[in-house]
């Protein structure tokens, strides 16, 4: 084995820019190496001052961590929260009117939400739920296509301490049947259609396919949001649509105030290699995870534009789109479609017109535009970019260089963060 060679082997080094270095949330090495060694030596105080800098609680916590049984470890355990308050209602003091989503559709279309306005689509969208019996602890699988609603379902079943499980939205019907009866699921959130590439996905339809599979008889409604003009089945006292169900909801929404420790969401593996393995995701732990590592992996700063091109489906769209972004303020575009509709430049458009800072897509994706070649990225002006990332299995060296060098002008740092940001240095 010694005489294999990793064609992932790499020993070149390229250091950021002095001045982006000063400004970086995470400044260097040194930095970062004094936070390592603070986090060791200071283990516990060195969470407990994130959690008290970046999370507002309706109670505050009075111990980080319970290790009394381990492995069953609490953090902030007696301390209340609600996480949708933390990436909502704290931002509207000063905030309320700084974009929080830009939504750019499949077929071009441009949407942009304040947090003023995603705080009252949330609110009305929580209190639909309610109607139907949705209460805290109850879970809720949200089967949607990458829009603003599917940002919305999820912060509305985390105001109102309902768990979440999202499924993407490219999954089966046996694949949706498998996480409702794992779940336990009361409620499917789903669109009549999506919108990918020019053509439509049948969303509803795959619901209604997964309904008649064994291990479902859990689901009481399903919520259907009207993404297309295309019709949709319809189960009389089973299926709601979105439109009729936040009808007459008051904009308003008193968080549900939960424990630390009470579940925000469950999500699934793939099941590529056998039974899909679901992993449930405490409230205060997980957002402050999702917080912290945003803002240091992805060197945030107010005034960012921020895309990560990730479905919400998973782990990586929970954190990087549907949390960990708007915990912290941020403005983030979000993208219905492929990079290579209607035309191949379609990323690098989208760019150049948000004037996106922080871009942050997997090395598949960049390999496929690799292969388009070279001249579609300097079509544009993409010298808004300061920080690239990458998520996903690790990247090989040409496909790093040729981001690096093509789409950052050689002068934007690369996190690759291999699936998982970690806090370290652009």
């Amino acid at each position: 084995m010694s005489t294999i060679e990793s064609i992932l082997k790499e020993t070149r080094s390229f250091p950021p820019s002095d001045d982006f270095r000063h400004k970086a949330a995470v400044s260097g090495m040194d930095a970062y190496n004094a936070l390592c060694e603070q986090a060791d030596d200071q283990y516990l105080s060195f969470w407990g001052d994130l959690g008290r800098e970046l999370i507002t609680r309706k109670k505050p916590f009075s111990r980080v961590l319970d290790d009394s049984n381990a492995p069953f470890f609490k953090w902030f355990d007696d301390g209340v929260l609600n996480v949708s308050y933390n990436c909502i209602d704290r931002h509207l003091p000063v905030n309320a009117n700084k974009i929080a989503i830009i939504f750019e559709a499949d077929d071009g279309e441009v949407t942009r939400v304040t947090y003023s306005e995603l705080h009252r689509r949330v609110c009305q969208f929580a209190n639909g739920l309610k109607s139907p019996g949705v209460t805290k602890g109850d879970r809720v699988v949200i089967y949607m296509p990458m829009v603003i609603e599917a940002i919305v379902a999820m912060q509305a079943c985390a105001r109102i301490g309902a768990i979440h499980s999202v499924v993407f939205g490219g999954f089966s019907a046996g694949a949706v049947k498998d996480r409702i009866e794992d779940a336990g699921a009361k409620v499917v959130i789903t669109a009549n259609e999506g919108l990918r590439g020019g053509k439509t996905v049948a969303l509803k339809a795959t619901v209604d396919e997964a309904l008649t599979l064994e291990g479902t008889a859990s689901i009481e409604h399903v919520v259907v949001y009207q993404r297309t003009n295309g019709g949709a089945a319809r189960t009389e006292g089973r299926d709601v649509w979105w439109h009729k169900l936040i009808e007459g909801q008051s904009e308003q929404c008193e968080p549900e105030w939960v424990n630390a420790e009470d579940p925000l969401f469950i999500l699934y593996t793939s099941g590529s290699t056998g039974k899909p393995k679901g992993i449930q995701h405490s409230s205060v732990s997980y957002l402050l995870g999702a917080l912290n590592s945003f803002r240091w992996a992805f060197d945030y700063k107010p005034n960012d534009v921020y895309w990560c091109t990730a479905d919400v489906g998973w782990i990586t769209g929970h954190s990087y789109i549907c949390y960990g972004p708007l915990g912290m303020g941020a403005t983030q575009v979000i993208f219905e479609g492929v990079p290579t509709y209607p035309d191949a430049t379609r990323f690098w458009r989208m760019i150049e017109q948000h004037k996106v800072t922080i871009f942050y897509t997997a090395p598949t994706a960049i390999r496929s535009l690799i292969k388009l070649g070279s001249d579609l990225p300097k079509q544009f002006d993409l010298s808004s970019l300061r920080l690239l990332g990458t998520v996903g299995e690790p990247i090989n060296p040409e496909a790093w260089m040729w981001y690096y060098e093509v789409v950052g002008g050689g002068r934007c740092p690369i996190v690759d963060t291999g699936g998982k940001p970690k806090p370290a240095p652009p």
